[in-house]
């Protein structure tokens, strides 16, 4: 069966969104899973036979992600001349991929399973920020409920510190530093408290298993060693005190949560990071109206906030939003940023 056209073009623009990230080398492997797909394998079955969007599905990134683990684990040299960008002529790299994928076709059919797990501290900068804007529109103290946590990376926000263009937040000697180049104005300066925060993923990553810690490690891009850095950061933070995350459905999980009670004087937010595309469009309709029917009882002494980074599938580019009540919704664009925080552009 020859791969659907819009399969192709869906990989290259993978490929494309990755090297304009300044990740020429997770372009490179992507763009080889064209060249894959024409070959017999079980993998480029699997590539040229994929049922859905392979944009909103991260296809490609799904095996560059396996192929990263045989790197880091040195299950397969031959990926160094890649990854060292030794070797940069795609056709070269289309044979290497290749090669590699032959010898390890059912270990790497495995990671198209389930989409990356590309759980990113440095996004939770940009949570944050919009904290630190609502805070002045609802009060200071909020209850955070996270779907999608992954490795609940971001569900231990409140231990990293912040400087968001000169703007700073969390404990001060955390070892974790978040420091996003800062475009725009900063956020306002105000008083955040986190009173408490919860994730839920339909299957979550334990950062203190060594084997799931590596998985983790082997989505982030190879061409990001502050990622890398903030990964290992993030994982000795779990192995002193693991996040609250829970397996769960996110549409079941968010449904429950909305219907528990919520404290006077506390804001209650929804958020997620570049992970409402995984979700079945059934579950982002009753996530939704779940959300309209909080929204629906929010008052001053119990406001409701969605807070959100997403693709704009339309621009590509990475969006922060909110959406806020009680009273008639309210809603902004906060700001535009870079998919794994390395800047976020503040445009309020």
């Amino acid at each position: 069966m020859a791969m659907r056209d819009e399969i192709r073009k869906g990989i290259l623009q993978q490929a494309a969104h990755c090297r304009t990230n300044d990740a020429p080398v997770t372009g490179a492997i992507c763009e080889a899973m064209v060249a894959l797909a024409e070959g017999d394998t079980r993998c480029g079955r699997i590539i040229a036979d994929w049922p859905g969007n392979p944009i909103e599905d991260a296809l490609a990134l799904r095996i560059a992600g396996g192929l990263h683990h045989l790197h880091l684990t040195g299950h397969d040299t031959r990926l160094n001349v890649i990854y060292d960008q030794d070797v940069t002529d795609q056709d070269e790299i289309n044979a290497i991929v290749a090669s590699v994928v032959y010898a390890h076709d059912d270990e790497l059919a495995s990671w198209f399973d389930g989409p990356p797990q590309t759980n990113e501290a440095g996004r939770s900068a940009n949570i944050m920020a919009a904290l630190l804007w609502l805070s002045g529109k609802l009060g200071p103290r909020f209850e955070l409920l996270e779907i999608g946590a992954s490795a609940g990376i971001n569900t231990m926000m409140p231990r990293y510190h912040y400087d968001m263009g000169g703007v700073e937040a969390g404990p001060a000697g955390s070892p974790m530093r978040i420091r996003p180049e800062w475009k725009g104005a900063s956020p306002p300066h105000a008083y955040v408290k986190i009173a408490s925060i919860h994730g839920c993923d339909v299957n979550p990553v334990d950062l203190t298993d060594p084997t799931e810690a590596m998985r983790l490690r082997s989505y982030v891009w190879p061409e990001n060693p502050d990622r890398m850095a903030r990964l290992d950061n993030a994982i000795a933070f779990a192995q002193e005190h693991a996040p609250d995350l829970m397996q769960a459905d996110a549409a079941d999980w968010v449904e429950a949560q909305l219907a528990a009670q919520q404290d006077a004087g506390t804001v209650r937010a929804l958020f997620h990071t570049i992970v409402w595309q995984y979700i079945p469009e059934s579950g982002r309709k009753r996530i939704s109206a779940a959300m309209d029917a909080a929204a629906a009882h929010a008052n001053v002494e119990r406001p409701l906030a969605w807070i959100s980074l997403e693709t704009n599938r339309a621009t590509m580019r990475h969006e922060l939003k909110v959406r806020y009540w009680p009273g008639q919704e309210q809603a902004m664009h906060l700001a535009n940023a870079h998919a794994h925080g390395k800047w976020v552009e503040w445009l309020n």
